[in-house]
């Protein structure tokens, strides 16, 4: 490949997707512009307008709507999927044909992600997608329009010839991080590296500031980066210390995945919508309560994102004889959203708060894990306390950095200042937390991705970081046969947190017994929690501080039922994926480890 003409940056967001580029070949010292990419969309039937946002939205139309050629692209005259502002639009008014959250449905454990399952209630005559398709189909749509727009004079400017930067979730694990190249792949995008959403959130506001970002954070600060997106809420915690006289900065802890976030606050507001209609008499169906929840969405982003809104109409399609072809239509009112948000998503709690688990349902439906305690305060005291099993003190915030479309709301911003704050006074400190402001809580993510990109080329200042969790790879106990239990597992850390791209390392001095031949089984599983365990170290109590992520059933290549002994090969690769191999001490084979989610797994001999 040629010399990239653009930097990319790429937030494949769960609600809205951005890009942004900048040129690669900038001269020595200068500042370089971060542009947004305009992306071309349907916003509504044969109309096709450049937007700043592209809506992380799928529709898959009728065979009408596909065969009037309503769904038609500049680029594609055919086009038989809608994606953007006006599969979000239309998907509001026939929910059971609309995609939404995919990226969620990236980490979904309990289900094949490579399985056409999306929508997940949706009619059996539609074909549907696999979560790695839906997230693919998004990114294709970005290829397209940008090759459209940016290459239809120069073949050298297409994306696929571009540096790119995708951003994912710090909570994203190994797997969901591999699922997602794999949707870029499918895209026809090869050249990507993964960035983290709270890093790229806070590349952006360097970039922002220029040289005065050293003069709003000091040696000593411990910046929490609370982001709230659609559908996850993600927490880093990002150190500034001293290096040679300048400041520097490290990623020091991650918080694991957690399902909570705008998709959960839009149901809130669709709940006390459909109760207040329901005291005037009119009932909402569960097919209405979708729409209901997708109109509410729309009306929450409104009002938080404009000062001079205090109500906004929102309106769901009418159901039944009595409301053939009619429309129900109702208010919702600033007030009611920022009190729905603010106390029910972000109460006081105590600094010792857990978040409350009820009683878990003996059965429940399979969809989205989302967290069973709403209260992102309660889980943001348990991230916070969860570090103080790495360090012999609390490690409290001196300053807090927000992202995400929710925290364009200053009640939000001023109600976790006020309950950070007081867990500091509690803790015996005097010290308030303070805000450092951002400009734009949108497009800072793929702002920050494009900007990181340069500080990779020394254009920047670069966060020090590297694995987000440790990973490990159960290991059977060697142990005489017990009737009725089977072997221990052990966990073996074949990752360290903090082990940064690019590092390779070899359990030369730790033998395993490798079965080839028949069927066998591999544990895969990481932890945000251990980040002192290095590499080789065996954790034989680990289920409550290591999870299990996936498991690989296959047969290796070989003489059946042989057992070769192996030494264990890591790789964490540039583009941010870690990478396992089994090496014979014999003859040097290798086995490269891929872990297929929920399915039978391969091992490339």
């Amino acid at each position: 490949m040629s010399d990239p003409a653009y930097i990319i940056g790429i937030d494949l967001g769960t609600t809205n997707s951005v890009v942004t580029y900048t040129n690669a070949n900038i001269q020595k010292g200068t500042r370089p512009e971060i542009n947004i990419f305009q992306i071309p969309q349907l916003v509504d039937t044969g109309t096709v307008e450049k937007k700043d946002v592209f809506p992380s939205f799928i529709f898959l139309p009728s065979k009408h709507e596909v065969s009037s050629r309503a769904l038609s692209l500049p680029w594609n005259q055919d086009n038989q999927i809608a994606a953007g502002e006006f599969a979000r639009d239309r998907g509001a008014e026939v929910p059971d044909r609309m995609i939404s959250s995919s990226k969620s449905w990236l980490c979904h454990t309990m289900i094949d992600r490579n399985k056409p399952v999306l929508p997940w209630d949706g009619p059996e005559d539609i074909e549907k997608l696999s979560p790695v398709e839906a997230s693919s189909v998004i990114l294709k749509h970005i290829r397209d329009s940008w090759n459209y727009v940016m290459a239809e004079a120069d073949e050298s400017f297409r994306i696929e010839n571009q540096e790119i930067y995708l951003t994912v979730p710090a909570s994203f694990d190994a797997v969901a991080r591999d699922l997602t190249v794999n949707a870029a792949k499918m895209a026809g995008l090869l050249n990507i590296t993964l960035l983290e959403e709270p890093q790229a959130a806070f590349y952006a506001w360097i970039e922002e500031s220029g040289d005065n970002w050293r003069n709003v954070v000091k040696k000593g600060d411990l910046i929490l980066v609370c982001d709230v997106g659609g559908g996850t809420s993600d927490f880093t915690l990002i150190r500034v210390s001293e290096n040679n006289g300048e400041l520097a900065l490290e990623r020091v802890a991650v918080g694991n995945h957690l399902l909570v976030g705008g998709d959960n606050m839009d149901l809130a507001l669709a709940y006390s919508v459909s109760a207040k209609m329901k005291q005037k008499g009119t009932k909402l169906d569960s097919w209405q309560m979708r729409g209901l929840c997708h109109s509410c969405r729309k009306a929450k982003e409104h009002i938080l994102s404009a000062s001079n809104i205090d109500t906004y109409p929102i309106s769901i399609l009418g159901r039944g004889s009595s409301l053939i072809g009619g429309t129900i239509r109702s208010d919702i009112v600033k007030d009611d959203v920022e009190k729905i948000i603010v106390d029910g998503f972000f109460p006081f709690c105590e600094f010792s708060s857990k978040p409350v688990a009820g009683m878990t349902a003996g059965l429940k439906e399979v969809g989205l894990s989302y967290a069973s305690d709403p209260a992102i305060t309660r889980h943001m005291a348990d991230f916070l306390q969860s570090q103080k099993k790495n360090s012999d003190q609390v490690m409290m915030p001196t300053a807090v950095f927000f992202n995400g479309g929710v925290m364009k709301s200053s009640p939000v911003r001023d109600r976790i200042r006020e309950v950070i704050s007081s867990w500091n006074k509690d803790a015996g400190e005097t010290h308030n937390v303070r805000e450092i402001e951002t400009k734009n809580f949108d497009l800072s993510v793929a702002r920050g991705a494009a900007y990181y990109g340069l500080a990779r080329r020394g254009e920047g200042i670069r966060i020090r970081a590297g694995l987000g969790k440790s990973y490990y790879i159960g290991v059977a106990a060697s142990m005489p046969a017990v009737p009725g239990m089977p072997a221990p597992v052990k966990a073996l850390c074949v990752a360290a947190f903090g082990m940064e791209e690019g590092t390779e390392a070899v359990l030369e001095n730790r033998e395993f017994a490798l079965t080839v031949g028949e069927p066998v089984k591999f544990d895969f599983l990481g932890s945000a929690i251990r980040q002192d365990d290095k590499i080789g170290t065996i954790v034989e109590d680990w289920e409550d501080e290591i999870q299990e992520l996936t498991f690989v059933e296959t047969s290796l290549d070989g003489d059946r039922g042989s057992v070769i002994p192996v030494i264990i090969g890591i790789k964490t690769t540039e583009i941010g994926t870690l990478e396992l191999w089994c090496i014979s001490k014999e003859d040097n084979r290798k086995w490269k480890l891929e872990f297929n989610v929920r399915e039978k797994g391969t091992i490339d001999s």
